[in-house]
């Protein structure tokens, strides 16, 4: 989601290079994305080869702030402790 996060869209093989994940494992975990709302999936043809588009959504664009949001303040946390 992160690398989805700086990109209009992205193609199947260029998450599989940037992520060096497995076919079937980015695969899986994208459709677990889609099926949460995070991420839409396009299918589409270029010619007779299949092509795969991934984009996040805006509900993937909040849950990923909530998430950054929500280490930020552990982060914070974890500085004031240590101060005296």
């Amino acid at each position: 989601m992160t690398l989805l996060s700086g990109v209009a869209d992205a193609d199947f093989n260029f998450l599989l290079s940037a992520l060096g994940l497995t076919k079937g494992n980015l695969s899986t975990h994208a459709e677990r994305l889609e099926r949460a709302g995070y991420v839409e999936i396009v299918k589409s043809f270029q010619g007779k080869v299949p092509h795969t588009r991934y984009r996040l959504t805006s509900e993937g664009r909040r849950a990923l702030g909530g998430y950054w949001a929500m280490l930020d303040g552990i982060r914070g946390l974890e500085g004031r402790r240590g101060r005296k």
